[in-house]
């Protein structure tokens, strides 16, 4: 296990009293991040499983997708109005006591909006885009802790082809090159990342079941989360 702690940071008043007291923590509302296919959805199952929380689920749904994928003019623009609108009605559900009486777990940021922007539109949607964006995120609260869950780009490409064979029916699966500009926008948003205490977990060797013993070392490295950034190599 390696880690790291970076002192580059902005302040963050509730960041200061995160611990876990027992199965319990004191952050309020944690965020999980990633692109696709590198196991958020799992990990926050996991984590609000163990925790007793109440967990916050991305909704594919967007009838937009197919004709995104298919390459149409116009449907990246479509696809991403669609997700942000969804996404942002969610999370303004997330009164504040409502956050004060359950430890919330959600498998994404709002802002993972933003970094699918840069990468599918093009500057003039970017433009009329980037106007509704900072509209709609005056009004939605803040995670307490982010983490990241990073993933070198061949190994994410393998986990997604993966995935599709697996399934039973067919999915949607970007190509490698979209795979690699999301991967590297990610990378870029969260490297330059102060918002809130950040924990980095890099996945290439992590078994994204999540079993417990992962999640209890995961834990371990929340108990000490304050400011800043920390990166963590779990056990293998």
């Amino acid at each position: 296990m390696h880690e790291h702690d970076s002192s580059a940071a902005s302040s963050y008043g509730s960041a200061a009293g995160l611990a876990i007291l027992g199965a319990r923590v004191d952050f309020r509302y944690l965020a999980i991040e990633g692109p696709v296919g590198v196991g958020k959805t799992t990990l926050a199952e996991r984590l609000a499983a163990r925790l007793d929380a109440r967990g916050v689920f991305d909704d594919r749904e967007n009838p937009f997708l197919v004709d995104f994928y298919a390459g149409r003019s116009g449907a990246a623009f479509q696809t991403q109005l669609f997700f942000t609108l969804a996404r942002h009605r969610q999370l303004t559900g997330l009164r504040q006591r409502e956050l004060f009486n359950q430890t919330t777990i959600c498998d994404y940021i709002f802002e993972r909006d933003r970094i699918y922007a840069f990468v599918s539109l093009d500057d003039n949607e970017l433009f009329i885009y980037q106007r509704l964006f900072e509209l709609l995120t005056r009004d939605l609260p803040a995670p307490d802790v982010v983490i990241y869950l990073q993933t070198p780009t061949e190994a994410l490409r393998r986990r997604l082809r993966d995935r599709e064979r697996r399934a039973s029916e067919q999915l949607l699966v970007p190509d490698d090159d979209y795979i690699a500009e999301l991967n590297e926008a990610y990378n870029h948003f969260f490297f330059h990342y102060t918002a809130t205490p950040l924990l980095v977990v890099e996945t290439s060797q992590v078994d994204l079941t999540w079993g417990d013993e992962a999640v209890e070392d995961l834990l371990r490295q929340l108990r000490t989360m304050t400011r800043g950034t920390r990166y963590y190599v779990p056990r293998t």
